[in-house]
């Protein structure tokens, strides 16, 4: 399963619902403060259920909404590549299509709310059959759901499993569903135990920030590691032989209760017979925390969280490095999320290329999406325009969108970086001349623009000439050696690139 669009209202600065469209390798860029880590944030409550790096508190509610009586947070998660064949009913193997769990388009889509940012309510958005005749089977017990078998004489394979009652009584009722987009409670009844079951597919999400605190239980260098073995515990020959400990402790436990109150009943016939042997089942045991403890520990046993940010970034970087190469060799990989806070924190720029080449590899695998933020316009340079979306604020109100070659004003990733940070550099205004040049529309462009002086040696004789302010700033960039003149200022290359900036919009207009 991968996210195809991410859906998020009256949380932090996302007051109205912004909606957001994923593809494998999502890079949010835009200013600062503008809600770009607010995304990653949002999904890590949404997946790990708020027990992930991210607890959800009253101060997540948009202040403004809170103000006007609505203090409710709303996450929504649209899933693709849904699994063919799913036992999402512990009763009898069903999938979403029979239950009508898809929404309109045919995507599974999955809503937590979080009224006042306290205990999730979990919904899914479907179009479902809304006839009252054969409506809320997911929310019924299987006497109710009996109930309706009798009333109206249908008849049903098997009486003793809802998701064969629900398909029976939706497929007499065939004609007449009249199926509408709905959202469902997954937390009552038939539908709790499909949600449960449903939750197994879901993918991994691991998010690594930039800024952590120092400490032992760091979880920048120990998220990898428990990372893995949440992975490796997911591998289902890897399940099966855990299954079978599980249960021989279990029976060997099993055996010793038994032998200890055959004994007191010897002693204590009645003690003996109050007593009951309780042991965990195999499924509520949590293999994970037999291995909460895994770390990488540096020379003498020091942590790596103990040494500099470079380092452990450096750590971090190779991780994903590494994760490339082994889910690209590997099959039946389970699916997973990486998010990653400003990956070029503390990197050499050599360091940054070789992670975002990771990164592109990465994506590029089956069950696996990667989603990152960063504040580097070098960052930027090193991706493909639909990698990219950007973020900006207008009226009060979000957007996010992402970038499209053809929808720019001038198509450089070099104007992607001038929406997302302001940058405007020498490089971004040779583009943006060259591109008027090559239109042949230099001379509408300098029109009607005052001139400045521009000083030039010809034939060993200095000569004066009059440049439009983007001429003169573009012969001093190709001409270094020129110590004729004052060196244009940072205000100037800005006023320039708004000038040039300016001329191809109104084109495009």
């Amino acid at each position: 399963m991968k996210i195809k669009q991410v859906k998020i209202s009256n949380f932090r600065s996302y007051k109205e619902e912004v909606i957001i469209n994923f593809n494998d390798l999502n890079v949010f860029v835009g200013k600062n403060d503008i809600g770009k880590s607010t995304i990653l944030e949002a999904l890590d409550i949404f997946f790990n259920e708020n027990k992930g790096i991210i607890k959800l508190d009253k101060e997540d509610v948009n202040k403004k909404a809170k103000e006007e009586g609505n203090n409710e947070i709303i996450i929504s998660v649209i899933f693709d590549d849904l699994p063919i064949i799913s036992t999402i009913d512990t009763s009898n193997p069903t999938n979403l299509a029979e239950e009508y769990l898809l929404n309109e388009d045919g995507y599974l889509e999955v809503i937590k709310k979080y009224p006042n940012a306290g205990k999730e309510k979990v919904y899914i958005k479907a179009k479902h059959p809304t006839n009252s005749l054969c409506s809320n089977l997911l929310l019924k017990k299987i006497s109710e759901l009996k109930r309706i078998l009798d009333d109206n004489n249908i008849e049903c394979e098997d009486r003793t499993k809802s998701a064969v009652i629900r398909k029976a009584i939706w497929e007499y009722f065939s004609d007449n569903l009249e199926l509408n987009e709905i959202e469902i409670d997954v937390t009552k009844e038939g539908a709790k135990n499909i949600w449960e079951q449903l939750k197994k597919y879901l993918p991994l999400y691991a998010l690594f920030q930039s800024d952590r605190k120092n400490s032992d239980g760091d979880s920048e260098i120990q998220n990898p590691m428990k990372l893995a073995v949440q992975e490796i515990l997911k591998n289902e020959n890897l399940k099966n032989t855990l299954e079978e400990v599980a249960q021989e402790v279990e029976t060997k436990l099993k055996e010793v209760a038994s032998k200890t109150l055959q004994k007191l009943n010897e002693m204590n016939p009645e003690i003996a017979q109050s007593l009951n042997p309780v042991i965990p089942t195999t499924e509520s045991l949590k293999w994970i925390d037999v291995f909460k403890n895994v770390s990488i520990t540096g020379d003498e046993d020091i942590p790596i969280n103990k040494r500099g940010s470079g380092v452990k970034r450096l750590v971090l970087l190779n991780f994903f490095r590494a994760e490339a190469e082994r889910r690209k060799e590997e099959n039946d990989i389970p699916s997973i999320i990486y998010a990653i806070e400003e990956p070029e924190t503390s990197q050499h720029p050599k360091h940054q290329r070789k992670l975002i080449e990771a990164f592109i590899e990465l994506s590029n695998i089956s069950n696996t999406q990667i989603i990152m933020i960063t504040h580097s316009p070098s960052i930027v340079k090193l991706l493909q325009f639909e990698h990219i979306k950007l973020i900006k604020e207008k009226n009060g109100n979000k957007n996010i969108k992402s970038i499209e070659y053809a929808n720019l004003p001038y198509p450089s990733l070099n104007e992607v970086n001038y929406l997302a940070f302001n940058e405007s550099d020498e490089e971004y205004h040779n583009e943006l001349y060259g591109y008027i040049e090559s239109e042949n529309l230099l001379n509408d462009y300098k029109r009607d623009k005052t001139t400045v002086t521009y000083k030039r040696l010809r034939r060993g004789q200095e000569v004066e000439e009059q440049k439009i302010l983007s001429e003169y700033i573009r012969h001093q960039i190709h001409h270094p050696e020129n110590r004729l003149n004052p060196r244009f200022t940072y205000e100037q290359l800005q006023e320039s690139i708004n000038l040039m900036r300016n001329f191809i919009n109104e084109l495009e207009q």
